[in-house]
């Protein structure tokens, strides 16, 4: 397929993932009709549709960054040139896993590192402030990506993709993970138990409630999915459980 071709094809793909995905779960949560499933906390409050609308427009610049990385990375694969594969035998079942699981690791720690830089006051406002205009963040906040924000995630996928081997079906799960914890992590409110923050698993997980209070304290937890980085480089947030219990009221 014709470069362009691609460009197009995935900015159309990822603008109604984008609709589908973050405006479906606002719906969902947010509507009149499904208020009983959100447990009210100190930072739910139906956000203003003027940070909403500002977020919506942050997204669709984001869409066309990510949709121009995604179709260098088809365009490699058609050339040969990616480590893109298809076939399971080519280095086993367990590699799938392996392959995943690393990607996971690596990702998040180049998104703690460079989220860091982001929020670096010389750089925070040509960089990062798109994404932190709505401090209570909500589904439509998800993809709300600053250009550079968006160029560094699309990069990192074109990079990872150029230099390690990774099966198709890695990729597309990688992208679903992706985009689910993304809206999971704008909520707005938290899903989970109590005990999540404090179980001996739970604990290491970003989620909702842990990536809000990054959007009133920046600078505090800065992780994707781990508190690892949080943690060993003390911009971990130690009052996250009693802001969890908090969230749950």
């Amino acid at each position: 397929m014709n470069f362009w071709l691609y460009w197009l094809f995935f900015s159309i793909v990822i603008l109604i993932r984008y609709f589908l995905v973050a405006g479906g779960t606002y719906l969902f949560f947010y509507s009149s009709l499904n208020r009983f499933t959100i447990k009210r906390n100190t930072f739910l409050e139906l956000s203003n549709w003027r940070f909403i609308k500002k977020d919506i427009k942050l997204s669709i610049a984001a869409t066309v960054i990510l949709a121009f990385c995604s179709a260098v990375v088809m365009f490699g694969y058609d050339l040969g040139i990616t480590k893109l594969y298809a076939s399971l035998d080519r280095y086993g079942i367990w590699y799938l896993g392996l392959s995943f699981v690393g990607i996971l690791v690596l990702q998040d720690t180049c998104f703690y590192f460079i989220h860091r830089v982001f929020h670096h006051p010389a750089l925070f406002r040509w960089l990062h402030l798109g994404h932190h205009r709505s401090t209570e963040p909500t589904p439509w906040t998800s993809f709300a990506l600053d250009p550079p924000e968006a160029l560094m995630q699309g990069l990192f996928l074109m990079v990872v993709v150029f230099v390690i081997p990774l099966h198709f079906m890695v990729l597309v799960v990688l992208l679903l993970t992706m985009t689910i914890w993304a809206v999971l992590n704008h909520l707005g409110f938290e899903l989970f138990d109590s005990s999540f923050a404090r179980h001996w698993f739970g604990k290491w997980f970003v989620g909702s409630t842990y990536h809000a209070i990054h959007h009133r304290k920046y600078k505090m937890n800065y992780g994707l999915y781990f508190t690892f980085w949080d943690r060993f480089l003390d911009t971990y947030d130690f009052n996250y459980e009693t802001k969890f219990d908090s969230f749950l009221k």
